[in-house]
């Protein structure tokens, strides 16, 4: 059986649906949750990087925002 998901179907679906859909999926809000699970990993990871980097074991606010500018570089 697949992993469940961190992030909930509903929110997605609206997320998906606010886009323009008509109709959603379960299979296509499932695979929207991996995709921004997987990103928000990578966000995270890079976040504590930066945490790390200042000194502190506590990811704050900006270093989300400076660890998506690093990532967006590539």
């Amino acid at each position: 059986m697949p992993e469940k998901p961190a992030i909930t179907l509903q929110p997605l679906r609206r997320i998906i649906k606010h886009a323009g859909a008509k109709r959603v999926s379960d299979d296509a809000a499932l695979e929207l949750a991996k995709v921004l699970e997987e990103k928000a990993k990578l966000l995270v990871m890079e976040g504590k990087k930066i945490s790390d980097h200042s000194g502190r074991r506590t990811i704050m606010k900006h270093d989300v925002k400076l660890a998506r500018r690093v990532l967006e570089r590539g």
